[in-house]
């Protein structure tokens, strides 16, 4: 019989108990484009809607490991979000600013 992982964590020491939750919190926070979609409960075909472009193309960006900052910016705006990109230094961290919401350019004129 299957146990309820509920259950299983409440036996578990506080100190296990901390490490799932911090570990949870990690994977919350770092996700591929395609688990953020999924967890952001939108289907490729719906995101493809409010991007204007077809369900391959989401595919396609989705697997990509390089791409124009505009896009990436779009590609979280359908989903509700807002793109940051930060610098993070041993120091502190800094909020890179240029790549604000300002005029993108247009299709064969580079990012």
């Amino acid at each position: 019989m299957a146990k309820n992982f509920k259950d299983l964590v409440a036996k578990m020491s506080p100190e296990s108990q901390a490490r799932i939750r911090q570990k949870t919190a990690q994977l919350n926070s770092e996700m591929a484009l395609d688990e953020l979609r999924a967890a952001r409960e939108l289907t490729q075909a719906r995101l493809a809607d409010l991007l204007e472009i077809d369900q391959s193309s989401v595919s396609k960006l989705e697997r990509r490991t390089d791409m124009y900052v505009s896009t990436l910016r779009d590609f979280i705006a359908a989903m509700g979000g807002r793109l940051e990109i930060r610098a993070i230094f041993p120091d502190g961290v800094v909020t890179i600013s240029q790549f604000g919401d300002g005029p993108r350019a247009l299709p064969g004129e580079g990012a």
